[in-house]
């Protein structure tokens, strides 16, 4: 007889069901690095088309190490650092809009700004392009603006989020009163009009940052006592991983129309590590790496119910440090590669690779729609005066190259171009001199602790230069 009718459950159609990762051969990994051991929840690491950065262990100090991408295998343990910071570096961040200029924030109440070269420099980079300081306690968070030229944001410990013109070195917005703790992550949404932060004292908020106003916040999406992160999606909705009360981790998608109750909250399992999202708008796809674990869960967000759809898991046995996340125009399409991570352990970064399953060779128009390109839509003075832009994009088909060095040139605005007060002009000679001595005092003050600060580096290059001498001509 028929067997009874069952409920066939219906699969759903989707190209990214059978998404797989695969780690990289041994030969095309970054072996040789002290990644850094600060307790933070940040990725550690940094990643566009033409470089890896990722926060090392330095004494007396903080630093991190840049690698041009094709630079895989053992890492000389001369390598030239960025090392400007005087304590440990907390975050970096690739700028979007210039593949040669990246943002490092510390745990010394800067942030730097540093531009690298195409090739690899003989000595550490110890100046950096500007020093941001705003900040009374340390520097946790950066983020660079999605569209606007040199829009960069940061995040203290002293609850304080910064906006700062990096090409004038200015402070553009400080957003003050905020947060009454700890704010544990901040993204902008797609076009930068917008902010989501979380926050120690269990509030997501998104915040207007030009008009310095909360406009929605939601106490508690996650009941745990743990770190909540959030992002946005490309549609406007908010994207939370968190903990319940019993300490399992979840995840949620929230609309800002309706920010009481969640669009989908999932339970996923009792581990205790910070589950960190990366989220690519192409696809729709949000993968969540957590500090610790040694696997990357990754979920589409759709339209129809249940909103968020578990996909697959990427599992190995080896726990990570730290996460890069490589922007759409870094992939390889012709291997329809969807996305690639950078997972960092205690010595080594090891690349991952997230394919599509294709038979054909051709390339896949409906997995590479256009991306965001290196081009700025807006100028900082524009976006502070109101404007918005979407992000220019750019098609993949013809894979993307890198374009060359760009120097991130800082004008800071000079006091001497203020025109001077009307009345009748002075000729030097008749200037009265109390007023400019102790002014040249200071000036010459001035020079002279450069010179002897110039003269005392030299000293140390030479010494050291001398110390390798030595020791090179042991090892001989």
């Amino acid at each position: 007889c028929a067997p009874p009718a069952m409920s066939r459950r219906v699969v759903r159609q989707s190209k990214f069901r059978h998404v797989f990762g695969q780690p990289v051969k041994a030969d095309q990994m970054y072996e040789d690095i002290r990644v850094s051991k600060v307790t933070w929840d940040s990725s550690f690491c940094a990643v566009n088309p033409k470089f890896l950065a990722i926060i090392v262990e330095s004494g007396g100090g903080g630093a991190f190490i840049v690698l041009p991408l094709a630079k895989t295998g053992r890492v000389d343990k001369n390598h030239p650092l960025v090392t400007g910071h005087t304590a440990p570096v907390l975050d970096i961040d690739w700028c979007p809009h210039n593949d040669n200029v990246i943002a490092s924030a510390s745990e010394d109440t800067t942030v730097m700004v540093w531009q690298v070269p195409d090739y690899v420099p003989v000595r550490n980079i110890t100046e950096p392009v500007v020093t941001l300081e705003g900040h009374s306690k340390r520097v946790g968070i950066i983020s660079w603006h999605p569209t606007a030229r040199n829009v960069l944001l940061s995040a203290g410990c002293d609850n304080l989020v910064i906006l700062w013109n990096v090409g004038t070195g200015e402070m553009l917005l400080a957003l003050e009163d905020m947060h009454t703790d700890l704010i544990y992550n901040v993204g902008w949404n797609r076009n930068g009009s917008l902010l989501v932060t979380t926050c120690k004292d269990k509030k997501v908020r998104v915040i207007d940052p030009r008009k310095q106003q909360i406009v929605a916040e939601k106490i508690k999406p996650h009941d745990g006592a743990r770190p909540i992160r959030a992002i946005f999606m490309a549609d406007g909705k908010i994207f939370t991983t968190g903990f319940s009360k019993m300490s399992e981790r979840q995840l949620g998608l929230w609309d800002l129309k309706n920010f009481e109750e969640p669009i989908a909250l999932q339970e996923m399992d009792t581990s205790n590590g910070v589950l960190l999202p990366f989220y690519d708008p192409d696809s729709s796809i949000v993968y969540l790496c957590g500090k610790g674990d040694s696997s990357i869960r990754y979920f589409e967000i759709t339209n129809e119910a249940p909103y968020v759809h578990y996909l697959n898991t990427y599992s190995s046995k080896e726990p990570q440090r730290g996460m890069g996340f490589m922007p759409k125009r870094g992939l390889d399409v012709s291997k329809c590669e969807i996305a690639r991570f950078f997972k960092l352990h205690e010595r080594k970064c090891e690349p991952i690779v997230m394919t599509v399953p294709r038979k054909s060779d051709l390339f896949q128009d409906d997995l590479y729609p256009d991306t965001p390109g290196p081009e700025p839509a807006l100028e900082a003075d524009e976006w502070l005066s109101g404007k918005d832009a979407e992000p220019i994009l750019i098609s993949l088909r013809d894979g993307y190259v890198p374009v060359k060095n760009r120097e991130l040139k800082v004008v800071k605005k000079n006091i001497l171009d203020n025109k001077p007060p009307p009345g009748p002009r002075r000729s030097h000679s008749s200037c009265n001199p109390d007023l400019s001595r102790p002014a040249l005092d200071e000036v010459l003050e001035e020079i002279r602790a450069l010179k002897e600060l110039v003269q005392a580096q030299e000293k140390r290059i030479s010494d050291l230069e001398n110390k390798l001498c030595q020791f090179t001509n042991g090892t001989d």
